[in-house]
C-alpha cells in the first residue's frame, strides 16, 4: 500500500501499528538516504526470515517518492512473491512520482492533516505522559500553529514544558512558553487576535484594499497562522464577496488553496499574496449570498412541497402512466435553449430568490439572461453614481 499524506498525519506510525497488529517484523528504510543496496539487503533479510522463522516482513520505506525508477523496479519481484509487504509513504502525489508499475500493485490511502480537535486529543495524551497542564488560551494556539501536523504540534508542548518547569512547579504551560517556543511566531495579545485578524483580513478584501489585505495577511503569518486556514478563508470569500460579478474569482482561490497544499511554507507565502492582491482588484457582489440565504428561508419555512408532475423523473417504466414528466418541454428543442416553464413548486412559482447585481461581469451575464429569457428589469439594484 501507498499512504500519501502531508507530514504529521500518521504514516510511520500507522505502518507500525499495521505491522504490530499482523505480527510482522518491520524493517524501515528512507527513501533519501538508501540505495539499491539497502533495498536488497532488507528484501534478503525478509527472505531469511519466512524461510527460517515463518515470520514476513513489513517493508517500510519512507519518501518512497524519492527513489528513482530502477529502485522502485527493484521492490516489484519481492512484492509480487510475497517475500514483503510493502508500505511506502509519500508526502508527494503518487501518481506522478510512484512508477505506474509499482502503483497498479498497491492500494492508495489518502491521509488527511488533523483537525484542530484531533491534535487538541493528542496534545492531551502528551500532557498526561508529561505530568503537566496547560492553558485553554495555549493549547488552542499550539492547535493552531501546527496547521494539521501532529510532530509539529507535539514538538511545540514538549518544548513548551521545558521552558514552563523553569518557572512553574507543578509545570503550567502558558501563552508565553508555547510564544518562546515557537520562537515568538504567535498571537501575542489575546486568543480574540485570531478571530480580529482574519476578520480585518476579510473585510480589507471586500472592500477593495489590497494593502490592508497583504498587511492583515502578513501579521497573521508571522503570527503562526495557517496558510491552509488563510487559504480556506479566500475560497469562501470567492463566492461570498465576489460572487457572480468575478466568477474567475472562484477558481484563483481555488488554484491558490491546491498550491499552498502543494509547495507549503514558506513558498506559499507568494502564493496567498498573489490570490488576494488578485481578489482585492476585483469587483464585488454579494447576490450569490443573499440568494442563498433568500432561498433557505423559503426552503426552511415552508414545509413540505412537492415537484411538480412536469418536473418529475420520468425516467422508469410505467412513469408517465402517473403523470410524470408527460408535460415537461426540453429546453433545447426551443430557440436560444430555453423556453417559459415553471420550475419551482407551486407555493413559491413567483418567488425571487436571486437578484443580480450590476457590479463587473454580473451585469453582462445577467444581460444577456434576461435576453434570452425576456425577463424584466424591474427590481434591479442600481450602481451608485461614480
Amino acid at each position: 500500500m501507498i499512504l500519501w499524506g502531508p507530514a504529521g498525519t500518521g504514516k510511520t506510525t500507522l505502518a507500525r501499528i499495521l505491522a504490530g497488529a499482523a505480527g510482522y517484523e518491520m524493517e524501515s528504510l528512507s527513501a533519501v538516504t538508501s540505495g539499491v543496496k539497502d533495498v536488497r539487503e532488507a528484501i534478503a533479510r525478509a527472505r531469511e526470515r519466512l524461510g527460517e522463522r515463518g515470520v514476513k516482513t513489513v517493508l517500510f520505506i519512507d519518501e518512497v517518492h524519492r527513489f528513482n525508477k530502477a529502485q522502485q523496479d527493484l521492490l516489484l519481484p519481492a512484492t509480487e512473491s510475497g517475500v514483503v509487504v510493502l508500505i511506502g509513504a509519500t508526502t508527494e502525489n503518487p501518481y506522478f512520482e510512484v512508477n505506474a508499475a509499482l502503483m497498479s500493485r498497491s492500494t492508495l490511502w489518502r491521509l488527511r492533516p488533523l483537525s484542530d480537535d484531533e491534535l487538541v486529543t493528542l496534545l492531551e495524551r502528551g500532557l498526561e505522559l508529561r505530568g503537566a497542564s496547560i492553558s485553554d488560551v495555549a493549547r488552542e494556539a499550539i492547535a493552531a500553529s501546527a496547521d494539521g501536523d501532529a510532530r509539529s504540534a507535539l514538538t511545540t508542548l514538549d518544548t513548551a514544558i521545558t521552558l514552563a518547569s523553569a518557572t512553574s512547579d507543578p509545570v503550567v504551560v502558558e501563552l508565553e512558553d508555547v510564544a518562546r517556543a515557537r520562537d515568538g511566531r504567535l498571537y501575542h495579545q489575546s486568543a480574540d487576535t485570531h478571530y480580529d485578524q482574519i476578520s480585518a483580513f476579510i473585510k480589507s478584501v471586500r472592500g477593495s484594499d489590497p494593502d490592508a489585505a497583504l498587511f492583515w495577511m502578513v501579521s497573521m503569518l508571522e503570527s503562526g497562522e495557517s496558510a491552509r486556514f488563510i487559504a480556506r478563508r479566500l475560497v469562501i470569500l470567492a463566492s461570498e464577496d465576489i460572487g457572480l460579478a468575478a466568477p474567475l474569482g472562484l477558481l484563483v482561490a481555488e488554484s491558490a488553496a491546491r498550491a499552498v497544499e502543494f509547495v507549503g511554507l514558506p513558498e506559499a507565502r507568494l502564493t496567498l499574496a498573489h490570490a488576494t492582491v488578485t481578489l482585492s482588484l476585483m469587483p464585488k457582489s454579494n447576490s450569490v449570498t443573499r440568494a442563498l440565504g433568500a432561498a433557505t428561508s423559503a426552503v426552511q419555512s415552508g414545509g413540505l412541497v412537492e415537484v411538480p408532475a412536469h418536473l418529475r423523473d420520468a425516467s422508469y417504466r410505467s412513469a408517465k402512466k402517473i403523470g410524470h414528466g408527460t408535460e415537461y418541454q426540453y429546453a433545447h428543442d426551443y430557440p436560444g435553449g430555453w423556453v417559459d416553464q415553471q420550475y419551482l413548486p407551486d407555493r413559491w412559482k413567483d418567488a425571487t430568490f436571486y437578484e443580480p447585481s450590476p457590479y463587473g461581469q454580473e451585469s453582462s451575464l445577467a444581460e444577456m439572461w434576461r435576453l434570452r429569457t425576456g425577463r424584466s428589469h424591474q427590481d434591479e439594484p442600481e450602481a451608485p453614481v461614480e
